[in-house]
């Protein structure tokens, strides 16, 4: 299956995705069609509702293979690092993002297994920013209210260059 990445303004990156029951088949067809649309994107991690799929899963590869965590929860966070961050889902802008430096992490494998991971720095970054996908969170929604409304303003006028960008709600109306 070929997955198209929802883009800010989509009302499906809003949404708090559900917790995955169970693994089966289907989550296993779902995680093989994700990583190759990751790697298509030239991302590093992709959430499932960054294709509209509500599920708490995201595939994510910084150069070991493909992974998958499924059901993930953030049990500890320590220190803080600043760092600019992009996102599939808002391409073409970046932003000075703060988030924890170290994080331990829990989640499911395809095979039902526990996984446990001590992240730090870009790993750490990329877990959080895959979680905030799966709670509805975007990477506007760090910035203060100023930094924001300039970056909605210029999301809609690089919006409004590209042909055919579809007809996506305005994103002004989906922040606070």
């Amino acid at each position: 299956m070929t997955f198209e990445i929802r883009v800010l303004g989509d009302p499906v990156l809003r949404q708090t995705a559900a917790t995955i029951e169970e693994i089966d088949g289907r989550i296993a067809q779902m995680v093989t069609d994700l990583v190759p649309a990751m790697y298509q994107a030239e991302g590093i991690g992709l959430a499932a509702p960054q294709v509209g799929i509500q599920k708490r899963l995201f595939v994510y590869d910084i150069g070991e293979g493909p992974e998958v965590l499924i059901n993930p929860e953030i049990l500890e966070s320590d220190g803080e690092w600043v760092f600019e961050e992009g996102c599939l889902s808002v391409p073409g802008m970046s932003f000075e993002i703060v988030r924890p430096k170290e994080i331990h992490i829990i989640g499911r494998n395809l095979d039902g297994s526990e996984v446990s991971i001590e992240a730090d720095e870009l790993l750490s970054r990329l877990f959080q920013h895959e979680l905030d996908h799966l709670d509805g969170v975007l990477l506007l929604d760090h910035l203060d209210k100023p930094e924001r409304k300039a970056a909605l303003r210029r999301w809609r006028e690089m919006r409004s260059t590209i042909p055919d960008s579809g007809d996506l709600r305005d994103p002004t109306s989906l922040f606070p």
